[in-house]
């Protein structure tokens, strides 16, 4: 069988640490062929980011028609947006095309505290996006963000505002517990079928963290058509991403908050 077609739609990282980079990396790691439609160039590197130049609305679009219109896509992470009109033309796209196995990474603010979702777009996020999600994959200050709530403190707050992020329309919610205090680092996945689940690794300390959630995402979106369920893809994306943090620090691209080491498993 051929590989399976993953397609990124998110901003370009120049770093290579985040973004559409960071994704064909992870799309390569599990063994499926990585396509893209690029949302905004950013120039950025692991100190922070300095520029965003957003791609129109109707030529993002125009790259989903292209490119959907002559391959077969088994998943699509969804990442950087920037825009309220480029969010609506994708959320659209993904409706009329179709598409199956829809990740969505809610890329609101960099680890350097830049905002790379304008505020205006989070209602369209909401309202035209999430509904068309497969799997939702905040991390707790996009969750307050999207939720307009204060951040979760504790795991029994995870879970409470996980369900209401379901109330959204997504169909399933892996709520990313990175950021909070202990040894572990707790992600809480719900669904609308249920039951809840809980996947723990132990925290990893690096601050090689460039790009973790664009990692995590785009593994899973990897990993769903090769596994039995979105559980089962959250687990080995989850166990992917810690060994590619403990190995982050064989990685010198720059002197900020560096990149996970994608191919940890080859070199």
């Amino acid at each position: 069988m051929s590989a399976y077609n993953i397609v990124s739609i998110a901003g370009s990282d120049p770093s290579g640490g985040a973004g559409i980079q960071a994704d064909l990396k992870a799309f390569s790691a599990h063994r499926t062929f990585g396509m893209s439609v690029v949302t905004a160039l950013t120039a950025q590197s692991t100190r922070g980011v300095t520029g965003v130049h957003t791609v129109p609305a109707d030529f993002v679009v125009h790259q989903m028609d292209t490119l959907f219109s002559d391959a077969t896509v088994h998943a699509v992470k969804i990442g950087m947006l920037g825009t309220a009109e480029v969010t609506a033309a994708v959320a659209d796209a993904i409706g009329r095309h179709g598409l199956r196995g829809v990740v969505v990474d809610p890329v609101m603010v960099a680890k350097s505290g830049d905002r790379l979702l304008e505020a205006s777009a989070v209602k369209a996020l909401r309202t035209e996006l999430l509904p068309r999600a497969d799997l939702l994959t905040p991390n707790l200050p996009e969750a307050a963000d999207l939720l307009d709530e204060a951040e979760a403190t504790d795991l029994e707050g995870m879970r409470a505002q996980a369900h209401r992020l379901l109330e959204l329309g997504p169909r399933r919610v892996l709520l990313k517990g990175g950021h909070l205090e202990g040894g572990e680092s707790v992600d809480v996945l719900v669904s609308r079928e249920g039951p809840d689940r809980e996947f723990s690794a132990p925290r990893v300390p690096t601050r090689n963290t460039h790009g973790t959630g664009c990692t995590l995402s785009s593994s899973i979106a990897a990993l769903l058509p090769q596994r039995p369920d979105t559980a089962a893809a959250v687990a080995d994306a989850k166990a992917y991403l810690t060994e590619a943090l403990r190995r982050a620090g064989e990685i010198d691209a720059g002197g900020g908050q560096g990149p996970v080491h994608h191919f940890h498993a080859w070199w």
